[in-house]
């Protein structure tokens, strides 16, 4: 039995429509415009507030302006322009089944991350979900991923431990705490982000996905 941690964004939902709009909003509300939704994609993923400022150059102060925008449109509108990446139910129920403990392990703010998982009916999948916090002191996947071994009470051994997602960043995140990576190429990361992050296995598919961490289980 293993324990795997689910990024939510890219990897258990194709979640970019909903997010790369709520970013737009964002910027029109703080003067900053962008048509182009292609170069929005860099906000799929990391902390909000850090990628306004390092995306535009926007003060902190306008970083949070362009966050409070943000969440205003995504609580309402953006959170549900999305859907389950085809065969995800299947995958969560057939590792379920297996007896492996299942968790999310977000950088999207929790309350959030709670009503998605609500909303597609796979809630009830997940021992734990672990977000980002909404005054964003914990933001960084490093952080989401340290909050989810306190709560799934996971001590220095971590050989049964995985990480499953589609960014450098949870690649990273997970490798701060002594956990291999499992990353998703159908997500928002892309092929190369991805090979220069290293991680344990890149999966081209759900299916691919399901097929390793059913393996990678029996052997952990």
């Amino acid at each position: 039995m293993s324990t795997i941690l689910f990024d939510l964004d890219g990897t258990l939902t194709e979640s970019g429509e909903g997010i790369i709009k709520s970013v737009q909003y964002a910027l029109e509300c703080v003067g900053r415009p962008e048509h182009d939704r292609q170069k929005l994609r860099v906000f799929i993923g990391p902390p909000l507030k850090e990628q306004f400022m390092h995306y535009t150059g926007m003060s902190l102060e306008e970083a949070e302006r362009a966050l409070a925008c943000y969440r205003e449109r995504f609580s309402t509108i953006g959170i549900y322009e999305n859907r389950l990446y085809d065969g995800i139910e299947a995958m969560l129920r057939l590792l379920s089944e297996a007896g492996h403990v299942l968790a999310v392990a977000s950088s999207k703010p929790e309350p959030f991350v709670e009503r998605v998982l609500d909303w597609f009916n796979i809630r009830s999948y997940f021992i734990e979900v672990i977000g980002a916090t909404m005054d964003e002191k914990r933001t960084h996947k490093a952080e989401v991923v340290e909050e989810a071994l306190r709560r799934l009470g996971i001590g220095e051994d971590r050989s049964d431990v995985i990480m499953v997602g589609d960014k450098e960043h949870d690649v990273f995140g997970a490798r701060a705490h002594g956990i291999p990576c499992a990353a998703v190429a159908y997500g928002y990361g892309g092929e190369d982000e991805l090979t220069h992050a290293k991680p344990l296995h890149i999966a081209g598919s759900v299916d691919e996905l399901t097929e390793f961490l059913l393996e990678w289980g029996v052997g952990a």
